[in-house]
């Protein structure tokens, strides 16, 4: 079976760029300043008041990855063992390339792909009118198709959900955390052009995912 993890990176845009009457509605239960300021974070989080910036996969059987990113210029660059691929673009771009290389795959691989990753990109692609090729939420309960490991790490959120980097620690995993950025830091690196930076930090997040899927699979994965 060919496999293929993915992981994303998104930033709202500015409470500020929607029109008033938007701002009003998103913040409609905001009355203090906290509230506000929770508020225009968590724009990171929605397709409809996020961008992408980057999407990450992943071969965990070749060790292959490609990482397709936002820049300002156009610029393609190999990581320095050779073993992914760097491609800027667009967004739309991103997208489009995103939904080529999906479907050669027979299951993909997530960390909270169900609640996060999966619907964003499906919203986000149709949001921009970019032709979807893959439905990225299949049925629940079959990890052969979509394997979430926070899925399957919760027992289907029975037990308590952790964050990837908890998880790679508890498991003696490497973590891209170590390296002092998190998906909170998105903004000031993209603000501050440091697109690369951005697509790699994505592209640790997908090589830490592979190395997680690969313990659950050793030992929790029970095929009958």
């Amino acid at each position: 079976m060919s496999k293929i993890v993915f992981d994303i990176e998104s930033l709202g845009y500015p409470l500020e760029s929607f029109d008033a009457d938007t701002q009003t509605y998103l913040l409609r239960f905001a009355d203090t300043a906290e509230k506000v300021e929770e508020v225009k974070k968590n724009l990171n989080l929605h397709p409809l008041s996020a961008q992408i910036l980057c999407i990450a996969l992943y071969n965990p059987d070749s060790q292959k990855g490609k990482v397709f990113y936002q820049s300002d210029t156009a610029e393609e660059y190999s990581s320095t063992d050779g073993s992914c691929q760097f491609i800027s673009g667009t967004e739309e771009q991103i997208l489009q390339n995103f939904w080529e290389v999906i479907p050669k795959y027979d299951q993909f691989i997530t960390f909270n792909g169900r609640g996060f990753d999966c619907p964003f990109v499906l919203l986000r692609s149709a949001k921009l009118g970019i032709q979807t090729t893959r439905n990225l939420m299949p049925y629940r309960y079959d990890a052969d198709i979509h394997c979430d490991l926070l899925e399957q790490l919760t027992y289907y959120q029975t037990t308590r959900r952790f964050s990837l980097d908890f998880y790679c620690k508890s498991f003696g995993i490497e973590s891209p955390k170590t390296k002092g950025i998190t998906g909170l830091d998105m903004r000031p690196l993209f603000e501050a052009k440091r697109f690369r930076t951005i697509a790699e930090y994505c592209y640790g997040d997908v090589r830490a995912t592979a190395d997680l899927f690969r313990r659950w699979d050793e030992f929790l994965n029970f095929r009958g």
